[in-house]
């Protein structure tokens, strides 16, 4: 076998979670090579085009507060942007974007095509090369030829032994017809690297003009958007696109009832497990039979495109039974389908082989990220991606590994759930899964993760001084609000105006703030407050105040979590053996293998007691903290 080149870091697969692999990798002086099947297809968006969502834009948030690519190529190819949640506490607000599925795959393209260390090259991978000391040292492609590396990240999405099916009729082929990657999965299970099949699906996209828009529900952009990328300003993003709101009906789910016999969900052609959060349209009808209809959102997929993406009505029915139940839905009886709705099965992992750096617990530099873990969306992908790239170049370095813990963010919160718990089908990212939502928002995610982006070296000295000067406005202004008082003849008529009650005496501003029918911004320039606070900062100022007692509450749960985290357990602990333990709790103990103490409590069955035991048993055997 021919040797083509000698990295540091190779990354196979160029979706989300590869893109930020390699590009982190790269920059932090890494030599890498991402390798894709199609440079056609970097960056695809072969579901639905969007990024961001409910608690998935509080991920693309966290991804550009640590110096990773989806939050600027989001803002970048932005169509529509709004913010979800807005009816509900400040915690679970959580900016959407529309993209341009044309120019997302063309923006990411350029960034790795110009990253420095960074070379992309078109192959298929068919084999890791592993020697006897379970170390990576290269890759070979589909052809024979070798690439020599120190470390392997896969991000192999849902290309491994990929089939789609329409109907009762299938084949082999990865998403959005691309290739399927052949033989690596039988190479995996060779090096001992169990699999298993998950399924996904993606709506059918349609033609523009064969929607009569006229009985849809329009959704309309924010007036006033925030960007995704802390280097935005607000309103900087494009927002033109519209999208609508459409619906079933009981004669849509009679073609579907009609129709089950022909799904390969129902007829027991798929065995994958698929979704159970984004359920195909033909499980919705069957698992909540009640209901009367089922929204579908109508979005477009780019400016320059006539295709509009069905979100909502994912289906692997046949194209007949796909025509007839849209032409039952109100605004789509001439419908014209552009490209079908399919499921697809693919092989991946179960993630409690990995450890919190995404690392393989049983291989040295092999690391993985993105749907090949079990998860599912881009968002979720991107953010593990981002992790094992920059874990894959700490381990080529010599550097520590950055593993995030659950308090910290959204991210930890995902690693962590994947790699102690693991999933029963592929995992989505929600905002209940986070005991720390509160302290979580979207728009701290920089103050949380910036410091850790600059330790890392993915955050340059520009965006850094941007960063501080930021927190010092924020900081400067609590200081001053905190110190401030106001009397009854400078604010009673604000009060007034804005239905809440007069004060009588002097008052402290801080607990006028936390009344809810103010709003910092508004009291600010009533009172023409001297503050060097742009908008953004201003309303972070605003939240922070308001929510400062329970914000304070959380801060102290963190506290608590954050001193069972410095707590490390051995990985080669025999738990049968530790006294007291129960029997459930040395049994899971033993299979998910904890890390740290925190880790432990969270597996299901281990009890507080079992916890104190453990701590009791740490210290007996001079095991300590970092």
């Amino acid at each position: 076998m021919s040797n083509l080149g000698n990295f540091d870091v190779i990354v196979i697969g160029a979706g989300h979670a590869g893109i930020e692999a390699a590009v982190a990798s790269a920059k932090r002086g890494c030599k890498t090579a991402l390798i894709t099947i199609s440079l056609d297809h970097i960056g695809n968006m072969p579901c639905n085009p969007s990024i961001g969502g409910s608690a998935k834009g509080h991920l693309v948030r966290e991804i550009d507060a640590l110096g990773g690519v989806m939050g600027k190529a989001g803002d970048a190819c932005c169509i529509q942007m709004r913010m979800l949640n807005l009816s509900k506490g400040v915690s679970v607000h959580s900016p959407r974007a529309q993209a341009d599925r044309a120019l997302y795959h063309l923006y990411t393209k350029k960034i790795v095509e110009n990253t420095p260390n960074l070379q992309v090259i078109q192959a298929e991978i068919a084999d890791i090369l592993i020697d006897e000391n379970n170390a990576v040292t290269g890759v070979v492609n589909s052809f024979g030829g070798v690439y020599s590396c120190k470390s392997v990240v896969i991000c192999a999405g849902t290309f491994l032994n990929g089939r789609v099916y329409i109907g009762k009729k299938s084949r082999e082929s990865g998403p959005d017809a691309c290739l399927p990657a052949a033989f690596l999965s039988e190479k995996l299970e060779a090096h001992g690297i169990r699999l298993r099949r998950f399924k996904t699906g993606t709506p059918c996209r349609v033609h523009r003009r064969s929607i009569d828009y006229s009985v849809l529900q329009p959704q309309y952009g924010d007036e006033n958007p925030l960007p995704f990328s802390f280097d935005g300003e607000r309103g900087s993003v494009r927002n033109d696109a519209v999208c609508y709101i459409a619906n079933t009906n009981a004669q849509t789910h009679e073609v579907i009832k009609n129709n089950l016999e022909e799904s390969p969900l129902y007829s027991g052609v798929i065995h994958g497990i698929g979704p159970r959060y984004c359920p195909s349209i033909e499980d919705k009808v069957v698992r909540f039979a009640s209901r009367e209809r089922h929204q579908i959102f109508v979005e477009p997929t780019g400016i320059d495109s006539e295709e509009m993406y069905l979100q909502g009505f994912s289906t692997s029915l046949p194209e007949f039974v796909q025509d007839q139940m849209l032409r039952t839905v109100r605004g789509f009886e001439k419908i014209e389908i552009m490209r079908s709705a399919y499921a697809i099965e693919y092989d991946c992992i179960n993630p409690t082989v990995l450890l919190h750096s995404l690392a393989f617990r049983d291989f040295h530099g092999l690391y993985s990220a993105g749907q090949f873990n079990g998860t599912s969306g881009y968002e979720e992908a991107a953010a593990q991606g981002l992790i094992a790239g920059i874990n894959a170049s700490a381990y080529v370095l010599g550097d520590k590994q950055l593993e995030l813990p659950r308090s910290s963010s959204y991210i930890g919160t995902l690693i962590d759930d994947l790699v102690t718990k693991g999933t029963d089908d592929p995992y989505r990212m929600m905002t209940a899964r986070s005991e720390y939502r509160l302290s979580l928002r979207h728009a701290n995610a920089d103050e949380r993760l910036t410091p850790i982006g600059r330790e890392f070296r993915l955050i340059g000295d520009e965006r850094w001084q941007r960063f501080e000067t930021k927190m010092q406005h924020i900081y400067d202004a609590l200081e001053q609000i905190r110190a401030a008082s106001v009397t009854p003849d400078e604010v009673n008529t604000f009060l007034v105006s804005h239905g809440t009650s007069e004060i009588t005496q002097k008052t402290r501003l801080e607990s006028l703030l936390k009344r809810p029918q103010i709003h910092f911004q508004e009291i600010r320039d009533a009172l023409h407050l001297p503050m060097n606070l742009n908008e953004i900062e201003a309303e972070e100022v605003g939240n922070r105040i308001r929510y400062e007692q329970y914000i304070e509450r959380q801060n102290q749960q963190n506290s608590r979590m954050a001193e069972l985290e410095r707590i490390r357990l051995p990985l080669d602990v025999d738990y049968s053996r530790i006294r007291g333990l129960s029997s459930e709790a040395a049994e899971k103990l033993g299979r998910h293998r904890p890390e740290q103490l925190a880790q432990a409590a969270a597996i299901s069955g281990v009890s507080p007691a079992d916890i104190s035991i453990l701590m009791t048993w740490l210290k007996a055997g001079g095991y300590h903290g970092e």
